[in-house]
Parts: C-alpha cells; structure tokens; sequence
C-alpha cells in the first residue's frame, strides 16, 4: 500500500510539548542617527512548529519513528494540531466562513460565540489551513483572524475540533535517540505548507 499525504499523526502516544510559531513577513529599517523607523508589511505569514514526545518505549516510538520517516525529509506532509486546543472555547457547533485570498477579517456565520484564541480549520487534507481567532465573537458579521486566506473560501464550513494545518518537516534529517534504559528520545521541527 502506497503512502498518502498528508498524513496523520499517530494517537498511541500524544505530544509532550508544543511550540507553536506565527511568523510574519515584515522588514524594519532603522536610521542609524535618528532611529526612525520604516516598516514595511509583506503577504507572508507561516505557521512554524517544534514538537517533543515524552520519552517511550520502543513499541511506542516506532509508530512516530515511521511516521517520521514517511515524509521521505521534506516531501510529504502530514496534519498538525495544537493537543492543548483540541476544541474551542466558544459555544458555536458550526462555523460557516466567507472571505477572499489575503484577507484577515472574513465574513463568519456561527451558531453560538467563538472566543480570541480558538482555533479554526479551513479545507481538508492538502487544502487544509489553520487560523487563530483574535477577537471574541457572536453572531454573524467579520471575524479577525490570522494568518490571512490564502485562497478564496465561500461558505466553507470550518472544523472546529482538533483544528489542524498542512505541515511538512523542516529538514530532511530525521534523528532519533536512545538512552541506555532503552526509552526513545523523539522530536522534530515542522514548517506551515503555503
């Protein structure tokens, strides 16, 4: 059986941490003399991610050791959540989202509020993009959030449970340890696919 992408993470041992980055594309110039300052804003923004597993044995640490080693470096990708935030905090049970490419305030029917800090996902498997809500809601009406769309979405309905982003590794090394009580060391660096 050939393998697909994106795939999944393995569930028989959960993320010990998580460090989750946004990046902006954003370049400062400051005068040497006075420090004024321009700022000039770019369209990129990227999701960038450093996960831990807690130490295993080897019968756990081989799923994520093939799961790693899937992507054959930085080929494939696989789908990637925040294991904090796997539900909102808001009380909506559906979420119906509208907005054009580069937009950050998108248009959002929902059925109850969605709160600043809630995650949403929007498309699935490749298609998939995960947004951070950065200001409560309710109702209907514009929704801020980040980063922006990447691509057109007309009343799509978003995933609002173990909302997930289109990932790849960020190198095409993939390390492991192993210490001498026999428990693996496993974590790796993964990149937001544009």
């Amino acid at each position: 059986m050939a393998i697909s992408y994106p795939l999944t993470l393995p569930t028989n041992i959960g993320i010990a941490s998580i460090e989750l980055r946004a990046v902006n594309a954003v370049a400062v110039s400051s005068s040497p003399f006075t420090y004024k300052q321009q700022v000039q804003v770019y369209d990129g923004q990227r999701w960038e991610a450093d996960v831990t597993l807690p130490p295993m044995k080897r019968d756990d640490a081989e799923a994520w050791v093939s799961f790693l080693l899937s992507p054959k470096g930085r080929a494939g990708s696989f789908l990637l959540y925040d294991p904090a935030a796997q539900n909102i905090r808001g009380t909506a049970t559906s979420i119906t989202v509208t907005g054009l490419t580069g937009q950050d305030s998108i248009d959002v029917t929902a059925n109850g509020t969605i709160k600043a800090g809630d995650y949403i996902q929007l498309g699935s498997a490749s298609d998939a993009t995960l947004h951070k809500v950065l200001q409560d809601y309710s109702g209907t009406g514009q929704l801020e959030i980040w980063p922006k769309l990447r691509k057109d979405r007309t009343s799509v309905s978003a995933t609002i449970v173990k909302a997930s982003g289109h990932f790849r590794l960020a190198s095409n090394e993939t390390a492991w340890s192993v210490n001498d009580a026999s428990f693996y060391g496993i974590s790796f660096s993964a990149i937001e696919v544009i």
